[in-house]
């Protein structure tokens, strides 16, 4: 920190500097802009979700009433796709097929399975999500991977060729007082901080026109600014969802958001009915209004006054003065037409999301397994997107390992490598132990199985090596396993027909 103004600052800074710091700048005032959008659909997912569209009458009366209610879809429209997502490695080689058993180690060391899972659904809610790799101090050969919040990070690329240029990681400590910042490029690291309104608030003012945006260095604990980058690769990753050829991912719950919205306020409908109409109503025609006597302190009449036309109201009593008074009753109001409604928008939902409706009605029917594959295709086909969305960031995830590990090589051929996604389509035991065992027989290896029916890398390995100690221990049982499965036999020739007229 220093004490220097703002102009005496910036003059020091070399253009090094200086460009650094507008970079910060202005991916900062880009990252402020996508707050309310990220905040927004964040809000929904949580199922933090205000009344809309209600009449000013009800919003007035009853809009309260119903603050921290929601009937939230907007949660598993994203789960549900996010779950089937699931990075087993990453083949490196092409001679050798099977997930790098390195870079499996550094995922899971990292606890990637369950940061990933939580990114896929992030990224599908808010558009984005980040991850971060770095090196670890304390061990050379395990780089650390973190998972970053969209509200929190931001990536720029080239215009021309779309790579990635700088990245930021920006966050507030409100015990400090303090705004951090960190530009991540490919040759250097710059970190920066200045104080928070708070804590500025007890100091002399700035300048109105403060070029530094009051940002100056932050230090580490050996006075090194900027940090050089050993990796020679943005170390932080943007993980985007679906986009249509330009610079604005989309997310899955775009479109949800307007429907969930109607759907609670039917609810707030229906229960304010439940409330007000479930019971039968009656109204008195031609009574006055009953009054209330005033007693004084000892007891004695010596007024009245009219019962409080709100409490009438509350206490669901409606009263019409005049002459000859009537007694008439309201039938109960109907609560399925409500409910029919609710459905019908969650069946819309389900259309739009590609999300099986068995997932959001709760109604199990009797379906055979192919008729529940089939009511599936069309989340198979949606998830199957998402991991091509994700595929790329993901091998970026790997290559920056690679290159945090000192190996240039390993990183360019994570960047070309292919990712090894589980089977996204859930399908009975049965269903596919009966398709791998036929496909065993057709001459697929064991190993191709193993992976197939879903085993992580290191599983498959296990396998495959006590297979080879059950083949040492029978070879001949192995021998006649493999001429099964090589030597199938060939169907019957069929008689030819006789002419016709013959028998």
């Amino acid at each position: 920190m220093t004490d220097q103004a703002p102009e005496d600052l910036l003059a020091l800074m070399n253009d090094d500097t200086k460009a650094a710091l507008f970079a910060m700048q202005r991916l900062a005032s880009e990252l402020q802009l996508r707050q309310d959008r990220i905040q927004t659909r964040m809000n929904y997912v949580r199922g933090r979700q205000p009344i809309a569209y209600a009449s000013e009458e009800f919003q007035r009366y009853m809009g309260d009433r119903f603050q921290g209610f929601a009937d939230n879809w907007c949660l598993p429209i994203v789960q549900t796709p996010a779950e089937r997502m699931d990075v087993q490695g990453i083949r490196l080689d092409a001679n050798d097929l099977r997930p790098d058993r390195e870079m499996s180690r550094v995922w899971r060391t990292n606890n990637c399975e369950r940061g990933s899972a939580e990114a896929f659904v992030v990224g599908l809610a808010a558009s984005r999500a980040f991850a971060l790799v770095w090196g670890d101090e304390e061990d050379d050969d395990t780089p650390v991977i973190t998972w970053e919040r969209p509200e929190q990070a931001i990536v720029s690329y080239r215009p021309d060729t779309g790579r990635p240029v700088a990245g930021l990681k920006l966050w507030r400590d409100e015990d400090a007082g303090y705004e951090y910042a960190t530009l991540y490029q490919a040759d250097r690291v710059w970190k920066w901080q200045r104080r928070g309104v708070q804590l500025a608030a007890m100091h002399e003012p700035r300048p109105a026109v403060d070029p530094t945006g009051g940002w100056e260095p932050r230090l580490g604990a050996d006075d090194v600014w900027p940090i050089s980058n050993p990796m020679g690769m943005v170390p932080l990753v943007e993980l985007r969802n679906q986009t249509l050829l330009d610079d604005a991912p989309m997310s899955d719950i775009d479109g949800v958001i307007a429907m969930q919205d109607a759907i609670n306020l039917i609810w707030a409908y229906l229960f304010n009915a439940l409330d007000y109409a479930s019971l039968p109503q009656r109204v008195l025609t031609g009574a006055e209004v009953p009054r209330i006597p005033i007693l004084s302190a000892d007891g004695k009449v010596i007024g009245e006054r009219p019962v409080d036309l709100n409490q009438l109201i509350k206490d669901r009593i409606l009263w019409v003065p005049g002459d000859n008074v009537t007694a008439t009753e309201w039938s109960a109001a109907r609560l399925d037409v409500f409910s029919q409604v609710i459905e019908r928008a969650i069946e819309h939902i389900a259309a739009q999301t590609r999300t099986p409706p068995h997932y959001l009605i709760g109604k199990v029917a009797n379906l055979s397994a192919e008729a529940l594959t089939a009511a599936e295709t069309g989340l198979v086909s949606k998830t199957k997107e998402r991991v091509v969305y994700f595929t790329p960031s993901i091998r970026r995830i790997f290559a920056l390992t690679a290159a945090a590990q000192g190996n240039p090589e390993r990183a360019k051929a994570a960047l070309s490598g292919r990712v090894v996604w589980a089977d996204v389509q859930f399908r009975s035991l049965a269903q596919k132990v009966d398709a791998l065992h036929k496909m065993h027989s057709m001459g697929f290896p064991t190993e191709w199985v193993a992976e197939e029916y879903g085993m992580e890398p290191h599983e498959v390995a296990r396998v495959m090596e006590m297979r080879e100690r059950e083949m040492a221990m029978d070879p001949v049982g192995a021998l006649a396993d493999q001429l099964e499965r090589t030597h199938q036999p060939e169907p019957a020739e069929e008689e030819p027909a006789p002419p016709e007229g013959e028998e």
